[in-house]
């Protein structure tokens, strides 16, 4: 409705009026140093449905056009799991020749930019610390069944485990059974007391779908011993994640995208996309379809594959702004302002020098927090975890160099466990966020070389079992093939991870103040190579910066006075 003497603006100079005073005031919170204050993180997800509950709701047909609860191969009974993928390569014949040409199966893998020969089977970390001797254990999260030494038959297509990936509920493979499954009531360990019931392997095999958020989860949330443990930003939470911890893998009924993790890790022939050891930092190019030969070599798992490297559309100056943090910040450094915020806490620090403490008894000690976090185990030593994080940041080009267990080493200084290259002046170096974890660990102090202790499997050189490190360190030598003095201290470590997961909503992305502020106060720290308005000051820049924006003031006083005057000269003569 038009009010008589007063002339209404074209909606174009209303909404440049508006774009320009956004700007503004966006410049004059810059050069201010103000603070934005952040979303306060959501509340822990509810507990998901029991494996029972959702295989008696499993729908048997879907937009597959095959029923397998159907298929007379999959009606059992079967003794083991090798039995189930033999039944479903009578169909699926070059499935397992497939798996066996992925580092799900090898756990071996050479990093062509550096040559390193990594993988889980020989890389060392600041948790666990390695695998060799300890596979019967760790072994429950590889992709097949029975690896429990270096006998494991890797050309063995009955080997292939098929369930884990695809079951819908109901299947577990428990640590200490070289990634075997019960099918009959067991007690694990052997003379402990404990028994776990077996898996309806027929059931389970009648109920198969596409991966799920908890099927990838089921390993890759457990890494380091348990839940959230290694990574941060990826815990079971988001099995049932809220728009707030994660919009992309939230439901849509929830206001998420309603991904799963093959959204992004997209698989080629059981060829999965994305990979924490050799990582793409900077993608500088637009979206990619998939299957479009012009995007060839391209990773699919990156930020940019879907929403490219100029994301912000709006036609407004504050957001092309936004566009041109891309050229040295990861998308994730706005959009993650924390880890470990689904309500599972995460590992900061794990000290391994501390583990052997007993009873006057005998008896392994296990002390918790006010939140029920275990922070002393005799098995283990002490640790620190953490809710909420704001991580670390570093520049990150993709190039991930790790310190293998044939390294020497200077045990007066930190040991890096990995290092994540990049420079300020490197093309494809970005500022990404990670989370620092802490260890201390043992080392040969006569050879200079980190050690791998057996702990896991029940023997008398276990240490969980027996709590003798000698004992636990000479196997575990003797299983990686590396000497051992007999004398050993703890060295302290550091390990880094990416963060890449929980990506919040639009609305609760970093502030800008969080970086635009004091060095003491900016998320960025003193982080060389950028210049960042509010932590950084030129005082001929800071001069020109207020005289523009008393510039810009002068120009909206001025303008708003015409108006004035203007309106009520109309309106006299009106």
């Amino acid at each position: 409705m038009n009010t008589p003497g007063l002339r209404v603006p074209p909606l174009r100079q209303r909404r440049g009026a508006w774009s320009a005073l956004a700007a503004l005031l966006a410049l004059a919170l810059v050069c201010s140093g103000g603070h934005a204050s952040e979303a306060a993180p959501p509340a822990a997800p509810a507990a998901g449905p029991s494996a029972a509950a959702v295989l008696a709701t499993a729908p048997t047909k879907a937009k597959s056009t095959a029923d397998h609860s159907k298929f007379k191969e999959l009606q059992g009974p079967f003794k083991s799991g090798s039995e189930v993928t033999q039944a479903c390569l009578s169909c699926h014949n070059e499935a397992a020749r497939q798996v066996m040409g992925t580092r799900h199966w090898t756990w071996e893998y050479t990093n062509p930019d550096t040559g390193q020969k990594l993988g889980k089977k020989t890389m060392l970390n600041s948790f666990c610390i390695g695998d060799r001797s300890n596979e019967a254990f760790c072994q429950s999260c590889h992709v097949g069944y029975g690896w429990k030494d270096d006998t494991f038959d890797f050309h063995a297509e009955s080997k292939v485990d098929c369930l884990v990936c695809h079951n819908t509920g109901g299947y577990k493979k428990p640590a200490g059974m070289a990634g075997e499954v019960p099918t009959e009531r067991t007690e694990l360990p052997p003379g402990s007391g404990k028994f776990i019931d077996p898996v309806d392997l027929a059931l389970v095999a009648r109920h198969i779908g596409k991966t799920s958020v908890s099927t990838c989860g089921s390993c890759h949330y457990n890494g380091g011993g348990g839940d959230g443990v290694k990574h941060g930003d990826l815990d079971s939470s988001l099995n049932q994640a809220s728009k707030e911890l994660d919009v992309h893998m939230a439901s849509k009924a929830s206001g998420g995208a309603g991904f799963t993790c093959a959204t992004c890790h997209q698989a080629d022939g059981h060829q999965i996309a994305g990979s924490r050891i050799s990582m793409t930092a900077s993608d500088p190019h637009g979206p990619m379809l998939r299957g479009d030969t012009v995007h060839a070599g391209r990773n699919a798992a990156t930020c940019q594959s879907c929403h490219g490297d100029k994301p912000h559309k709006q036609p407004s100056l504050s957001l092309e702004l936004l566009n041109n943090h891309t050229s040295k910040l990861a998308c994730q450094s706005c959009h993650i302002p924390a880890f470990a915020r689904g309500g599972v806490a995460t590992k900061m620090a794990w000290d391994w020098s501390t583990a052997g403490k007993l009873t006057p008894e005998g008896k392994p000690i296990q002390k918790k927090d006010e939140h029920g976090h275990v922070i002393y185990d005799s098995k283990k030593g002490d640790f620190k975890l953490a809710e909420n994080v704001v991580p670390d940041y570093v520049w990150f080009n993709g190039q991930v160099n790790f310190t293998t267990q044939d390294m020497k080493i200077d045990p007066t200084q930190v040991l890096k466990i990995n290092s994540f290259m990049g420079r300020p002046d490197d093309p494809k170096a970005r500022i990404w966020p990670v989370k620092r974890f802490e260890g201390k660990q043992p080392y040969d102090k006569v050879h200079l070389q980190l050690l791998v202790p057996h702990t896991a499997t029940p023997d008398d050189t276990a240490f969980w079992f027996n709590f003798d490190w000698p004992k636990a360190l000479q196997a575990g030598a003797t299983a990686t093939g590396q000497p051992y003095s007999g004398q050993h201290d703890f060295v302290k470590t550091e390990m880094l991870w990416p963060i890449t997961h929980m990506v919040a909503p639009a609305s609760q992305t970093v502030a800008c103040a969080s970086c635009h502020a004091s060095a003491a106060k900016s998320r960025l720290g003193d982080l060389p190579g950028v210049y960042l308005p509010g932590r950084d000051r030129q005082p001929w820049i800071d001069r020109l910066g207020w005289l523009a924006v008393a510039a810009a003031l002068a120009g909206v006083l001025l303008h708003a006075g015409a108006r004035i005057l203007t309106r009520r000269r109309n309106a006299r003569e009106h």
